[in-house]
């Protein structure tokens, strides 16, 4: 009695087994209609999520706006790293340039170090600067000599003494800039070097620019970088394409100090990924081949 029991709920599993993998659903087993619905929506996904990619830059632009071009910037290229002389060159574009202006509200000497500047240069760089501390043992403010802790001090006391003296005008903190603009850098540089006459019938206020790569073309900062307008430590030809792509890389490096290290440690993941994965493979074809190549019966017992 027992065997026959077993012997029946034996072929009552396999049975069960056997309807279970014949009702899997696949494609195969679509019916036309079907297909084509699936295939029709799919198609139709495709091509909106192309036709809005293509169309990002016309929709987010004016009409009357003129793009940057696209330009070879080194340090975006994969396992490449900043220029540390360019970006050496590009702070001191903005120490005698555009600091009369412009805050770098996120950067301290400190981060100089060991990037343009050794610790000495760091230090003395930050012993220039007067640095407003306190309170005293007598509850007094003082100005003190700047130390490698403090930050690059700022130009304009609040936003209403900057715009007091610039006619209104709001001079923008230039830390994440380039990442603030679309284009990035390349929108940075085209702007520091698009200065041109306006052209006729263009009219724009006493205190306004022109300049073609900023929208609306009428900006408050008028044309700062000119050639040989100041001269570099390294005898670098100071030429006015030479010191907008120094100051540009510079706040490329200010927008994120970190990508050297992040470069390499990409570069660090992809060499142990290229020895690693190939070992892995191999040992999981080690292991599985015996898994799957074992053969697995069900013998009743008689």
């Amino acid at each position: 009695m027992a065997s026959v029991l077993g012997k029946k709920l034996g072929s009552s599993m396999l049975n069960a087994q056997l309807v279970s993998n014949t009702t899997k659903h696949n494609m195969s087993n679509w019916s036309n209609k079907k297909k084509v619905v699936v295939g029709a929506a799919t198609a139709i996904g495709g091509g909106l999520a192309a036709t809005a990619a293509a169309l990002q830059y016309s929709v987010a632009a004016s009409d009357m706006m003129l793009h940057p071009p696209a330009l070879p910037w080194e340090h975006n290229n994969w396992f490449t790293t900043l220029d540390a002389a360019s970006v050496r060159r590009g702070f001191q574009v903005y120490q005698q340039v555009c600091a009369a202006c412009h805050s770098l509200e996120f950067i301290a000497f400190r981060h100089l170090v060991g990037v343009s500047h050794t610790e000495e240069e760091a230090k003395a760089l930050a012993a220039e600067c007067q640095v407003m501390d306190g309170p005293d043992d007598m509850g007094e403010m003082f100005e003190r000599s700047g130390k490698l802790s403090d930050y690059m001090p700022k130009p304009y006391k609040n936003e209403q003494d900057a715009r007091a003296k610039n006619e209104g005008a709001y001079p923008p903190d230039l830390s994440n800039i380039v990442f603030a603009r679309e284009g990035y850098e390349d929108y940075i540089f085209s702007l520091l070097c698009g200065y041109f006459d306006a052209p006729a019938g263009v009219e724009l206020g006493d205190s306004q620019h022109f300049n073609v790569y900023f929208p609306g073309q009428a900006i408050g900062m008028g044309q700062m970088l000119y050639n040989e307008v100041m001269e570099y430590d390294d005898g670098t030809p100071a030429t006015q394409t030479q010191l907008a792509k120094d100051v540009t890389t510079f706040l490329r490096w200010t927008a994120d100090p970190h990508l050297d290290t992040k470069q390499l440690y990409a570069f660090r993941v992809v060499i142990l990924s290229a020895i690693f994965i190939p070992m892995l493979w191999y040992q999981k074809r080690r292991y599985f081949t015996m898994v799957k190549s074992r053969k697995m019966a069900y013998k009743p017992s008689k």
